[in-house]
């Protein structure tokens, strides 16, 4: 690959924008679109559920580890020569898993599949801080926005009509097509800045192996704890006591080292700037609701309501659309009003349609559920573009490959706890609603034999025997109870999520808004 200098003709910024969003979203869309087809991988290739779902996990722990080292390796090796590496390996590893013919064979090429995709997003927003001059970076990162929030909306949905229409095989060989076009238009449209390549002629000779030892084992064993730790039944589980262990002392070392060293592949002392700090706390609660609120809503319309995959997804669908719409609103918004004002109408907003989220009941209809997701995802935008682009104020520009990596790892790991989180709170409180519900149940309250001497009455109407009506009538009060113990149980979780966000409102105004100098300053660096 050629080296790639700053001297190189000027580009249209957004042409650049599309050519890099393009791989971004690819990734960001592989991330959802498996799940769908987890049964059918399993049937095809003889495995049981259980051992299906390392087609995930494998892809989810490699994709973690690469995400916090992803602005050092591109110091290492070039921005643009890493950005196309990891195109190249996540677009060749798609279509191996593609023709994997075993299941050992497609977990080994996913885990090559989450080490190129990795690397993607921290790039890419990197790319486009540089490209962009600060006043422009509102709209550069509305474009990356789309990839970053749309793709996980329309995945399930795609996942389902290519497995129902095709094979799951093809779920992986989509990736090639859009490998191959994002390759070549790279190749002709991005360039290295000045400060990227004078980052990598300082780069030290000595590689921190023992921080990168801590990342590796770390951020590996902590992802695989979380999707791992409710199906193991947590610390019940010999396996995830000793993960769990492990990564504490990993991470610990982590922290220590990568603040201390002189050449750390994560610089943590970024923390140290409060702008940087507080958008990395808002980009880690906003993986949390935007990754919990995908996973809840597809599950209760699956699970609760019993759509199919692809009928969930359409549920979703329509939130999608919205969301893109919205993405260029939100970018004018943050240029022409004060962008912590913005964020915090956003924190407003979120949190109000979690609340709102709490009127869900087991008769609801399909068109509510639209408008419900749809209200969910307005205020995302006002929060994600306006964050993207404070994280950098008062940064300097060779430090953007480090800002964009720990923003984009914060996201993801917010997102993989939140996950974790929701699916032992729905498990739990499924348990603790059903055995409320029961306590209230009993012969003697006249609302109980009322309503069990109706479901008798309809039993014996419908041509069950008598004989059997009774035990028929106690089969169908306990579905019932089980249907308003799971919906008390993600009116819970929406709660919670409404009331995390509600408390992050006044965060954005320990922010620094940009000057007109730094402004100035943004646009003269470019």
């Amino acid at each position: 690959m050629d080296e790639v200098t700053a001297t190189e003709p000027g580009t249209n910024p957004w042409i650049v924008a599309m050519t890099v969003t393009l791989a971004t979203f690819m990734e960001v869309l592989d991330t959802s679109i498996a799940n769908v087809a987890l049964p059918h991988i399993a049937g095809n290739l003889g495995a049981t559920a259980n051992e299906s779902t390392w087609v995930q996990t494998s892809y989810l722990v490699s994709n973690a580890i690469v995400l916090p080292m992803a602005g050092w390796l591109s110091t290492q090796f070039g921005r643009k020569r890493f950005y196309m590496a990891c195109v190249v390996l996540f677009t060749a590893s798609s279509m191996l898993c593609g023709l994997a013919a075993s299941l050992p064979m497609l977990i080994l090429f996913r885990v090559m599949q989450g080490l190129g995709g990795g690397g993607l997003g921290p790039s890419e927003q990197a790319i486009l801080a540089d490209t962009f001059t600060q006043k422009q970076r509102n709209m550069g990162f509305a474009i990356y926005g789309m990839a970053i929030v749309v793709a996980p909306v329309i995945g399930p949905t795609l996942g389902g009509w290519i497995t129902d229409n095709f094979s799951w095989h093809w779920i992986f060989f989509i990736n090639v097509p859009i490998g191959i076009l994002s390759l070549f238009l790279t190749h002709r449209v991005v360039y290295d800045p000045p400060h990227v390549i004078e980052a990598r002629k300082r780069r030290g000779g000595n590689t921190d192996t023992f921080g990168i030892a801590t990342i590796v084992i770390g951020v590996g064993l902590l992802q695989y704890v979380l999707d791992k730790g409710q199906e193991l039944e947590w610390f019940d589980s010999n396996l995830i006591r000793a993960a769990s262990a492990i990564s504490a002392v990993a991470l610990v070392a982590m922290v220590w080292r990568e603040w201390t060293h002189a050449h750390p592949v994560i610089d943590l002392s970024l923390l140290k700037k409060p702008n940087f700090a507080a958008s990395t706390l808002s980009n880690f609660v906003l993986g949390i609701v935007l990754n919990g609120s995908t996973i809840l809503i597809p599950q209760f319309l699956q699970l609760q309501l019993g759509y199919t995959a692809e009928q969930a997804g359409w549920a979703l669908s329509p939130a999608g659309i919205v969301l893109a719409l919205l993405m260029p609103v939100a970018g004018i918004l943050g240029n022409r009003f004060d962008p912590r004002k913005v964020i915090a109408v956003g924190f407003v907003l979120t949190s109000a349609s979690m609340f709102w989220m709490m009127r869900i009941a087991p008769d609801v209809d399909f068109s509510t559920m639209v408008w419900l997701r749809i209200f969910q995802v307005v205020g995302t935008p006002l929060i994600f573009i306006p964050i993207s682009t404070l994280a950098y104020v008062g940064m300097r520009t060779e430090d953007n490959n480090q800002v964009s990596s720990i923003s984009n790892f914060s996201r993801n790991l917010g997102g993989a706890i939140g996950v974790s989180f929701l699916a032992s709170y729905l498990a739990r409180h499924q348990q603790i609603g059903r055995v409320d519900l029961i306590s209230h149940l009993r012969h003697g309250n006249v609302f109980f034999d009322r309503y069990m001497s109706g479901l008798q009455q309809s039993a014996v109407l419908s041509g069950v025997p008598r004989a059997v009506t009774q035990y028929q009538s106690l089969a169908r009060l306990q579905q019932i109870v089980d249907g308003q113990a799971n919906v008390l149980a993600y009116i819970g979780a929406f709660f919670v999520l409404g009331a995390v966000v509600a408390l992050l409102i006044p965060l954005p105004f320990l922010m620094k808004r940009p000057s007109a100098e730094e402004i100035a300053a943004g646009q003269g660096a470019h």
